[in-house]
């Protein structure tokens, strides 16, 4: 196609039009080949994906290069060594982050995505420059207290506008690339780290300094240029002239034939308390808590472990990245197999078990090499189920009300992973921690038990109203939606 006139896709209706199923809508769209249809998803694609991957790997960096500051020379000079300081600077980011993200989920669709995700980053970006000068370990509990409150809404807001522009068995793979570059970009940070150490003494301050200031700074840079990049949600990327009338009908559209929730269903406070009654929800927020513990402790711990494994710190901080780059291709590998295929289930699990693999090598192996190996496997088992639970419930719930809610609550859940991390990784257990790996596998059993219950839930439901449809029955309406059925 030469231009967006071309488009075959007309004009989109602002009043709700009956569906032929009861409760959808229905846009003014004419039919719409499968190259023009990927032509489009690819445009929304580069311009959605890219900079929410760009911003998201900032924060990981944000929230976990204090590991990096530390062995550079931070713990001694800020005393944290003492007693459980390390413990408490890593755990007091979390309460902020987990209590302030459904209120900036509500913000985010009324001031706008560019706009809220932009300030936001803007703020936590100037709190990472501030760290850099900071001269007690109180004043740093104090920053990371705000930079938790600042990125609380980073996360939920991206995975929540990212599952409002996809269909269920498209949003893994895109879901996967948004977390998985942010997670690649994060391990090359631990390299950058390395190379800001090589500072120390410059201007008179310490490489560890130098660290939290320059990458300060590349969050402000990246926050502001994102204000000018951010889509929106779909039904509001017409008026910003980024599509024109007939591809936001057909985007649109796609949703509504998928899952019937492409119009705007405000949140309120009734429709919160109502959500939260939904166990499933509460079902994916303890599996993605499962998953986020073992992400932030191989964050927050690898380089201490492998600092204990003899390595100096500059190497210990360069060999923490591999393992997050192998991540990224196993995990998008894992994303594109669920996506084809159409499943869940498999995949978690699947990941589930490399994780406890990994773990225990870490734990338990006298050679250190087969142990940073298991830390490969650990690291690609946990990230890689990041985005393959988030889709997981994504997939599950219908109402653009509900993936706020949930979104929000499985991603506050990410932060009680965080704090358990932060906790159960002592002082006294270092450098090999064999405890907190053990909590950590005894999540990944948990996910797998909690996975089992709900498939098995998900199946019997489907087949249910499959049978029900078999005998002539319109079928009983899964998630308030006729025709629609569980991922399994």
């Amino acid at each position: 196609m030469s231009s967006d006139e071309d488009f075959k896709a007309t004009t989109i209706h602002q009043e709700k039009v009956e569906h032929d199923q009861p409760g959808r809508t229905s846009y003014d769209v004419e039919a719409v080949d499968a190259v023009e249809e990927k032509r489009l998803m690819r445009k929304v694609d580069w311009r959605l994906l890219p900079i929410l991957g760009a911003m998201y790997s900032i924060a990981l960096i944000d929230r976990t290069n204090i590991s990096n500051a530390r062995v550079a020379g931070m713990g001694k000079d800020l005393t944290l060594e003492i007693g459980n300081r390390y413990t408490i600077v890593l755990v007091l980011f979390f309460p902020t982050y987990f209590l302030l993200e459904l209120p900036s989920n509500m913000v985010l669709r009324r001031v706008g995505s560019a706009t809220w995700l932009s300030l936001i980053g803007l703020s936590w970006g100037a709190v990472m420059i501030g760290q850099g000068f900071t001269e007690s370990w109180i004043t740093l509990t104090i920053c990371r207290i705000l930079l938790g409150a600042f990125e609380a809404g980073f996360f939920p807001g991206c995975v929540y506008l990212i599952t409002c522009w996809y269909k269920r068995f498209e949003v893994q793979k895109r879901l996967g690339g948004f977390y998985l570059i942010s997670v690649g970009i994060g391990g090359i940070a631990n390299i950058l780290a390395y190379g800001l150490m090589q500072m120390e003494g410059l201007g008179g301050m310490r490489g560890w300094r130098w660290i939290f200031i320059i990458e300060g700074i590349l969050t402000c840079v990246v926050a502001i240029a994102s204000y000018f990049i951010i889509l929106d949600f779909p039904d509001k990327a017409e008026k910003t002239g980024f599509l024109t009338h007939g591809e936001a009908a057909c985007i649109l559209q796609r949703i509504e034939d998928d899952r019937g929730d492409s119009v705007d269903d405000p949140l309120t406070w009734a429709k919160f308390v109502h959500h939260l009654g939904d166990l499933k929800l509460w079902a994916f927020a303890t599996m993605f808590m499962s998953t986020t513990m073992p992400a932030y402790a191989f964050s927050y711990f690898l380089p201490v472990i492998l600092l204990g494994m003899g390595y100096s710190p500059g190497a210990a901080n360069a060999l923490s990245a591999p393992p997050a780059l192998a991540a990224m291709f196993t995990a998008l590998t894992f994303a594109w197999i669920g996506d084809k295929y159409r499943v869940r289930s498999p995949v978690i699990a699947t990941q589930s078990i490399l994780a406890i693999i990994g773990l225990m090598l870490v734990a338990y192996s006298p050679d250190n090499g087969v142990r940073y190996f298991g830390s490969f496997l650990g690291v690609c088992g946990c990230q890689g189920n990041v985005p393959a639970i988030l889709a997981y419930q994504s997939n599950n719930i219908v109402g653009q009300s509900k993936r706020s809610v949930g979104s929000a609550l499985q991603i506050g859940f990410g932060a009680i992973g965080g704090m358990i991390a932060s906790t159960v990784f002592r002082q006294q257990d270092a450098p090999r921690y064999v405890i907190g790996l053990w909590v950590t596998a005894g999540l990944q059993f948990w996910i797998l038990g909690v996975l089992s219950v709900t498939t098995l839930i998900f199946w019997r439901t489907n087949k249910k109203v499959e049978a029900q449809v078999a005998n002539g029955e319109l079928g009983d309406p899964i998630e308030g939606q006729v025709g629609f059925r569980y991922t399994l």
